[in-house]
């Protein structure tokens, strides 16, 4: 808080603020997204005390100019006594956002891990709920209609929109000259008019699918005969279009159902001037629908069959669940953890509840969405960081709407606006991902997943092949519940395991590449066998040095103190812990010498090499750089899983709990 501030709120006398106050009955604890060692006390004005309740977002005025959208955290009719409270504007939520338990859990995140309140509510919600004065407003990408039926105010807003691509709500303040323009601009949020930007988020353009319907006259085969008569003798593409419609609309069931337009236009080649004719012509109608950000899609519902050694453990399971609130799920790589984990999220949704299934890769996502949607449907909500903030706050919405009763997500999945948790899961959990490092609150995924279950009297289970040291030691000393699963799936053995000596290789001259003569007779056999195989390189890039052979010079982060990585693909060096990238060096900038080597090789460089050696084998690269697209991985994995791609190459995200049945070799 600006100490001009500070100076204006504590000159008054004790005397005078206690008289200023007592005007207000009624008071509200608000959590602002600010790093600040206190919560701060606003009034309730007279009019709003029957809708301003906890968890509903109040638009308020903090400093001389800044306004924030707070969190109500308490209602309480006790003054503060230190300082002259400023009134509540107005409350933005016709119902709250954030439930009395997820505030409980935001209290105990913000004291376990010595941070503030305000840090945990920036990390907790979504930018398109945390509206400030520092805010920014774009119109929606997809908004085309007219802004003439607008309410006045709103029209004001549109039209500045249509002329400047960015308006601040400073200056949404000044076009409308009002002291609060929250109402509006959530208005216009709500009407898919405008969308907001906070900071560096980057533009979302919402998924809209073009559908084309036949004209409904033109359903009744009496006026569908003179059309399909004069288009056979004019037009013979558009009727050719037309019968391509009618092939597809009744393959979906009875009656005639809209196409996706792309889809139609894929069936029918070059078929755009014909199907611009039949627009024209009525026969055709077009509709855009906004088919949501989320993919909710349903697969063929599946059952399975636990083996003996699943069943047992799922017994075990229950059985601990009784005396114990967390259990941990010690099972060999293989033994079929997740299909333990279906069966306990069957039985918790039976009755009503909710779960939460934590994972510490994205990359893990596309197999298990896959799974669990063959098993319960859509009812899936799948929450991570690829999806940008606005397809979190849909997410969010949906949640409290009560669309979804699982959750797959990483670790900031913990935030969503629960209210009937039964379950969390925890899986692979003793892995480091599961910390956040930076910004505030740097907490542990996992075992504030533990303290969530505890405030709705849910149940938690870890699972791991390799277990933390501190879950091993709390379930060996009672605290936890322990199972053991170690009978791999199907009565599968454990794998053979070879070590290859590359110093010896090296020293005899056998290695002409990055790989042993062992690894390249195995990914050979395994390929003419038609199998598939894995390989894992821990770093990303195409190698991790880049030094002068002249002077020794390497290039070096000037944030970190690091070396950079070269990456070959976009010719840069990259620091892998700021970020910080410059395009790469063809002379020493120390003495000046072109003799630049690089050293090392990362998962690019053994992609790229592999791909020398079997130029007929298709190989793809598994790592952040190949998946920054929000569906990268799905991609990835998909054409992995479906035998498109014979090799996958990959950091760490290919080693945690992925599922291919083709795989015979990894390394």
């Amino acid at each position: 808080m600006d100490d001009e501030i500070i100076y204006e709120w504590f000159l008054l006398s004790k005397m005078e603020i206690e008289g200023l106050n007592s005007t207000i009955t009624a008071f509200a604890e608000v959590i602002l997204p600010l790093s600040l060692e206190i919560n701060y006390n606003y009034g309730i004005p007279e009019e709003l005390e029957s809708v301003a309740t906890v968890g509903k977002r109040v638009e308020i005025q903090f400093g001389k100019r800044k306004i924030y959208a707070g969190i109500i955290k308490r209602v309480h009719h006790e003054a503060p006594k230190e300082y002259k409270v400023k009134q509540i504007l107005s409350v933005l939520d016709e119902s709250a956002i954030v439930s009395e338990t997820e505030l409980k859990f935001w209290e105990w995140i913000s004291s376990y891990y010595l941070c503030s309140e305000g840090e945990v509510m920036n990390a907790a919600l979504p930018a398109g709920f945390k509206l400030e004065s520092e805010t920014t407003i774009t119109l929606h990408p997809s908004f085309n209609d007219s802004v003439t039926n607008l309410p006045d105010k709103e029209y004001l807003i549109a039209e500045a929109l249509s002329i400047h691509k960015e308006l601040k709500i400073q200056e949404v303040t000044k076009i409308l000259q009002l002291k609060t323009v929250y109402p509006v601009v959530q208005s216009l949020l709500k009407k898919n008019i405008i969308i907001v930007k906070e900071g560096l988020i980057e533009r979302f353009k919402p998924k809209t699918e073009t559908y084309i319907s036949l004209a409904s006259e033109l359903t009744k085969d009496e006026n569908l005969r003179p059309v399909f008569e004069e288009l056979e003798k004019k037009a013979p593409k558009q009727l050719e279009l037309l019968m391509t419609f009618f092939h597809l609309s009744h393959s979906r069931g009875s009656g005639y159902k809209p196409i996706l337009k792309a889809e139609l236009l894929e069936k029918s080649k070059n078929a755009d001037s014909a199907m611009h004719s039949l627009l024209k012509k009525k026969i055709f109608f077009q509709e855009k629908k906004q088919t949501g950000r989320v993919n909710d899609s349903t697969s063929e519902l599946t059952s399975f069959n636990l083996t003996p050694a699943q069943q047992k453990s799922l017994e075990q399971i229950r059985e601990q669940f009784i005396t114990k609130n967390v259990v941990l799920l010690y099972g060999v790589t293989g033994s079929g953890k997740t299909n333990v984990y279906l069966r306990l999220i069957e039985e918790v949704i039976a009755k009503g509840q909710q779960v939460l299934y934590l994972l510490p890769e994205i990359a893990l996502t596309a197999q298990i969405i896959e799974r669990l949607r063959k098993q319960f449907g859509d009812k899936i909500g799948i929450y991570h960081s690829r999806f940008n903030q606005q397809e979190r706050v849909e997410i969010w919405n949906k949640l409290l709407q009560k669309e979804y009763n699982i959750i797959l997500g990483a670790r900031s999945a913990l935030f969503l606006p629960f209210d009937q948790l039964g379950l969390v899961i925890v899986d692979e959990e003793h892995d480091p991902s599961y910390k956040q490092n930076d910004p505030a609150p740097r907490y542990h995924g996992r075992d504030a997943a533990i303290y969530l279950a505890s405030l709705f009297n849910a149940k938690t289970l870890l699972g791991s092949a390799t277990p933390s040291l501190e879950s091993y030691h709390n379930a060996l000393n009672g605290k936890y519940g322990l199972t053991e699963l170690n009978e791999r799936f199907a009565g599968l053995e454990m794998p053979d395991i070879i070590i290859a000596d590359v110093k010896e290789a090296k020293r005899k001259k056998l290695m002409h590449s990055l790989f042993t003569r062992e690894l390249l007779d195995a990914l050979k056999t395994a390929l003419d066998k038609k199998e598939q195989a894995i390989l894992f390189q821990n770093r990303r890039g195409y190698a991790p040095y880049m030094e002068c052979e002249n002077c020794g010079w390497t290039a070096m982060c000037p944030n970190c103190d690091v070396h950079l990585t070269y990456h070959k693909f976009q010719h840069e060096l990259k620091c892998h812990y700021c970020g910080h990238r410059k395009n790469s060096f063809t002379q020493c900038p120390a003495c000046g010498s072109s003799h630049l080597q690089i050293t090392g090789f990362g998962t690019e460089k053994v992609e790229d090499e592999l791909k020398q050696l079997l130029p007929e084998v298709e190989v793809a690269r598994l790592d952040y750089d190949a998946v920054k697209k929000k569906f990268g991985y799905q991609k990835i994995i998909g054409e992995f899983e479906r035998g498109k791609t014979q090799v996958l190459v990959g950091t760490q995200m290919v080693t945690k709990g992925l599922d291919f049945e083709n795989v015979s070799l990894v390394g």
